[in-house]
């Protein structure tokens, strides 16, 4: 049996399907291809065309039948439109993961542990910096991070509806504003060890002042390091707990404070 051999309804309705499956893969695609722990650049791209194609399984079902593009450039016009909302959603995402890498590459320069064992993993990040990373990643996953992207795709076409270019001043300000709260996160969650720093840097002022003789840094050297580990194995499921909350927020309202 072959598909010229089905009833003439049931063929229209597989074509439609192919095309809206096939629009919806479109944004799911572009957005996957960035997100947090889907979308490194260690994960191989087979693996990584599989995750899109099961999201697209997830989201598609739930959005109501996309009409089948009237011709190629009607298609080319959805593709670039759907490719550049995908990638931005994904950014979105990913913003989050750079103001770890942020807290952690601040709260490593802070501590003087920016080079101890060197940089590891695809990016180049100090070890404490990977260490949040590879811990905020394991625990977003964790704390179902599939689950609230399918969502958040699906609540995307409420946001950027289908084959409508998202208005540029609208879409700039967005997009400041997440980068603007990334930054402001990534300095929060250092602010342990910032606050440590000025205290050990001022301590050592005063000691060098009352003390010339004294090689004040050969001293404070060893007690800075290990305070930055302490406060690393203190304060870092604090830190991951503030960071889950602040992504299970923007899942929550992607616009929020604009």
């Amino acid at each position: 049996m072959t598909l010229l051999d089905l009833p003439p309804e049931l063929r229209a309705f597989l074509g439609a399907s192919f095309w809206h499956f096939a629009i919806v893969f479109l944004r799911v695609g572009a957005m996957t291809s960035v997100l947090p722990a889907f979308g490194e650049q260690y994960v191989p791209m087979n693996i990584k065309l599989a995750i899109a194609v099961a999201f697209t399984f997830v989201v598609a079902p739930a959005l109501p039948l996309f009409p089948e593009p009237t011709s190629p450039l009607h298609f080319a016009g959805l593709a670039t439109s759907e490719a550049i909302v995908g990638l931005a959603l994904g950014i979105s995402v990913r913003l989050f993961l750079m103001g770890l890498q942020i807290a952690g590459t601040i709260a490593a320069q802070s501590t003087s542990l920016s080079q101890v064992l060197g940089n590891i993993g695809a990016d180049s990040l100090p070890a404490m910096g990977a260490v949040l990373l590879v811990s905020g990643l394991a625990l977003a996953v964790m704390m179902g991070l599939h689950v609230r992207v399918a969502e958040f795709l699906i609540y995307s076409y409420q946001i950027f509806p289908l084959g409508d270019y998202p208005a540029p001043a609208g879409f700039s300000e967005w997009g400041i504003h997440r980068i603007a709260r990334a930054f402001y996160m990534a300095f929060t969650l250092a602010a342990p060890f910032l606050i440590t720093a000025v205290i050990y840097n001022l301590a050592l002022g005063v000691i060098n002042r009352a003390m010339p003789q004294l090689m004040v840094f050969f001293v404070g050297a060893p007690v800075i390091t290990f305070g930055g580990l302490f406060i690393l194995m203190v304060a870092s499921p604090m830190i991951l707990d503030v960071w889950m909350r602040e992504m299970m927020t923007f899942f929550a309202d992607p616009g929020g404070g604009l």
